[in-house]
């Protein structure tokens, strides 16, 4: 029987991805929150709706620093 491997279809590392990313902007909401830095509506969909993970992990980075989302997003 051959060997099959389910998650390694384009279609299946693009839902990986987007569980990636959605992990991470989760995790820079909820640093910032835990900051008391309040977020504008439109401020958290920029960061709920960004699908790149590298930016993402910078947000989060700066996240543990910032004064204001203005700053997250400098």
């Amino acid at each position: 029987m051959p060997e099959t491997h389910l998650y390694q279809g384009a279609y299946a590392q693009s839902l990986i991805a987007k569980g990636r990313a959605e992990g991470v902007a989760n995790a820079v909401v909820r640093v910032l929150a835990s900051r008391g830095i309040v977020l504008s509506g439109t401020d958290r969909e920029r960061i709920e709706n960004c699908c790149d993970v590298e930016l993402l992990k910078v947000w989060l980075i700066r996240a543990i620093s910032v004064d204001s989302a203005e700053e997250l997003f400098a």
